[in-house]
């Protein structure tokens, strides 16, 4: 199972750089989705680690980023990642950075479900979009259908396939619930065959529903992808952390780095 979805490249910067100066690709996560134009325009970032690693996060106040705890390492240093002009990347600052407290990486990796959320307070303010947080519903029920866009690897284990914002449509499978939910591509037959997923890159990438406005609300962000009938890889499974039961966190640790969320 690939749990963390993280990539340990020599040089994550490298392969951001590749991937913003290559053509545009009709892939997109894995399995062959559509990718997003005007990326920098939407409210979904990418961000890279001091360490190699690089995700995918959420602008849901101007300077402030939702994303995966796992995507956190602890001493390192974050930057957002955009395109600038002519493709070439923009590195952005930033500020501060807090993952809820009852995260625990060893219950992530023993696939139990965890508070795997975490905050990024940006030096500059996003110009884009921003994502509303979903009000809280009734119980998902199997079928129900979501949007999911992340940065992530086009093709597993190809880094150089990442770095463009690329969106799929899932639907929940399982027991969906308020602790972890499980999505599928449904011509999938259930993550038998493979599909539409998540993978590398694509940690802490936004999880949306269709919300009474018309608009998308931000339901949860991804934490880890398994291949066809739950092999190790991509385009099976994408397993998601939902925000609900921590929608309390979010809204009390924005304030104290200096953001207030939307109710």
């Amino acid at each position: 199972m690939n749990v963390c979805l993280r990539v340990m490249y020599r040089s994550a910067v490298c392969l951001i750089i590749a991937a913003l100066l290559a053509p545009v690709s009709a892939l997109a996560l894995v399995g062959g989705a559509r990718e997003i134009s005007e990326a920098q325009s939407q409210p979904e970032v990418m961000f890279v680690g001091s360490g190699g690693n690089f995700c995918t996060g959420t602008v849901i106040v101007r300077d402030l980023v939702l994303t995966a705890a796992h995507c956190i390492h602890q001493g390192n240093s974050y930057k957002l990642v955009e395109a600038g002009p002519d493709r070439q990347p923009v590195f952005k600052d930033v500020a501060a950075i807090a993952t809820h407290p009852q995260f625990n990486l060893k219950t992530m990796l023993a696939h139990r479900a965890t508070a795997d959320v975490a905050l990024l307070k940006l030096k500059t303010p996003h110009s884009g979009y921003i994502a509303p947080l979903m009000p809280p519903g009734a119980r998902v029920a199997v079928g129900e259908r979501f949007v999911v866009r992340g940065y992530g690897a086009a093709i597993h284990g190809n880094g150089n396939s990442a770095g463009r914002l690329r969106e799929a449509a899932l639907v929940a499978i399982g027991q969906p619930g308020n602790l972890q939910l499980r999505l599928v591509d449904p011509k999938s037959d259930s993550g038998k065959r493979p599909g539409l997923g998540g993978c590398t890159g694509d940690s802490g990438a936004p999880v949306y529903q269709k919300m009474t406005s018309g608009y998308l609300g931000l339901y949860g962000v991804v934490s880890w992808s398994t291949a066809a009938n739950n092999e190790d890889g991509c385009g099976g499974l994408t397993g998601v952390t939902p925000i609900e039961l921590y929608r309390g966190w979010i809204e009390e640790q924005a304030k104290r780095m200096g953001s207030v969320v939307s109710p």
